[in-house]
């Protein structure tokens, strides 16, 4: 996998520019912030995206994949504010489900998500490298 950044931009916090990889890739849905038997326990934002980044990573092991092998996220929030308010909780969810590793990602205010509970929802493209 190489990270992407052209020489003079600055660089990226919490994603990165561009993400390059060659392998098996795995797509993996849009995933809220229920747990495994489909109930929201939390109704807070980072809750919620703390259990929607751990669904990924579940859903990435059945591949053979992990949170490293994420090269793209996409994330759809209900409100910016709230997205942008949380960023040091969020960041540190973030980094105990996921790690230090930061894909290409873009963030999105949408109007609704199908789930009425949901706050967030997080899709992932993942790229397992080829053995060898």
């Amino acid at each position: 996998m190489e990270i992407l950044q052209p020489p003079g931009w600055p660089r990226p916090r919490g994603y990165s520019n561009g993400v390059a990889a060659s392998g098996r890739q795995v797509h993996v849905s849009g995933m809220v912030g229920w747990d495994a038997e489909g109930l929201f326990r939390s109704d807070d934002f980072v809750q919620q995206a703390r259990q929607a980044l751990e669904n990924i990573v579940a859903v990435l092991r059945e591949a053979g994949a992990g949170p490293e092998h994420i090269v793209r996220m996409t994330w759809y929030v209900l409100d910016k504010r709230e997205y942008l308010e949380a960023g040091a909780a969020l960041g540190a969810a973030y980094r105990e489900v996921i790690g230090r590793h930061y894909p290409a990602m873009s963030a999105v205010q949408v109007v609704a998500l199908m789930e009425d509970r949901a706050r967030v929802e997080i899709e992932a493209t993942a790229v397992v490298p080829d053995p060898g």
